[in-house]
């Protein structure tokens, strides 16, 4: 057993056991627990190190493909996308006021499109991510320079990037506050953190329980809701500047993957499932479909403050 993150208690509530429903990489049951001091969910206990990578599927991230399927779900990321472009930019007009250069980090780049997509609108960035595969797409296919490696380890100097952003990762760590301490050494003064996780404040959350995609056992070791997420930021050296409870690319897609996991697009790459061109079109249309179905809730649990995920600008003190 493990203490907890925020308040260092050894006290726990078990919630419920699940396993990964999204990509099956194991059948084996996972407990997620409730610190019973602060309310911190998470993995307990948590996988090893030399176990997490066994859950990750090498084609766990996105990268596009020949077919027109995939063209077309490209077009319709790089749609979505604009809503963390508008977001990050925000954070780096900000930065700019304060005399900070423009210069961008992203943590967890994937394939590169987010920061292609940066690089558009006139602002130089690099990515780190874990996947040498990850890496080598997006400098082929996106141009995008990528470094391969932990942000605590790679060579970059202290006081470098005016914003860092960190888009779903910290849930997957699991020492996040050293993630956040290293992110807080590269920041210039006054620098920004842009962060994104799934809100276990969130309705779908209370809704749906374990059947919710932003438990996503085992890969996310950490449930934050959007107070623990403030709290860790600020116990590391930052402060809260603004919060977003809806994202386009994810609260319609997560709870669409949520209601049907066997239509996600990416699940059903990741699990090799041989698909016809027409019956691949025909899956994508129905998850599409659903995804639009979802967008009046999700709007609603956000204006409510209660969106399924939180996207927080941090300010370094």
């Amino acid at each position: 057993m493990s203490v907890c993150l925020l308040c260092g208690s050894d006290q726990f509530m078990s919630l419920f056991q699940a396993s990964d429903r999204l990509y099956r990489t194991t059948s084996r049951q996972f407990a997620v627990v409730r610190c019973a001091g602060c309310g911190l969910m998470r993995l307990d206990p948590q996988p090893s190190v030399d176990e997490l990578p066994r859950y990750y599927p090498s084609a766990y991230w996105f990268a596009p493909g020949r077919p027109a399927a995939s063209r077309l779900e490209e077009a319709y990321r790089r749609l979505v996308l604009y809503d963390h472009v508008r977001f990050v930019e925000r954070a780096l007009r900000g930065a700019a006021a304060d005399g900070l250069p423009g210069r961008l980090l992203d943590v967890g780049c994937g394939g590169g499109l987010f920061l292609r997509l940066m690089n558009q609108r006139g602002f130089r960035g690099v990515g780190i991510d874990f996947s040498q595969e990850a890496a080598r797409t997006a400098w082929r296919e996106q141009g995008a320079p990528v470094l391969c490696g932990s942000l605590e380890r790679v060579p970059l100097r202290a006081r470098t990037f005016a914003c860092i952003t960190m888009f779903h990762v910290l849930e997957h760590l699991p020492d996040p506050r050293a993630h956040l301490i290293a992110a807080h050494r590269l920041l210039t003064s006054g620098g920004r953190l842009v962060v994104q996780v799934p809100n276990a404040s969130s309705w779908q959350c209370h809704l749906l329980g374990r059947g919710w995609n932003g438990v996503d056992v085992p890969r996310h070791l950490f449930d934050f809701r959007d107070r623990d997420l403030e709290k860790l930021l600020e116990s590391c050296g930052f402060e809260i500047v603004r919060r977003k409870y809806f994202s386009l690319r994810d609260n319609p897609a997560g709870l669409a993957s949520s209601l049907a996991p066997a239509l996600d697009p990416m699940a059903r790459r990741v699990r090799f499932k041989k698909e016809g061109p027409t019956a691949r079109l025909c899956l994508d249309l129905a998850y599409f479909a659903l995804v639009i179905a979802s967008l009046p809730f999700t709007m609603a649990e956000a204006a409510c403050r209660a969106g399924s995920t939180i996207m927080i600008e941090a300010r370094k003190s």
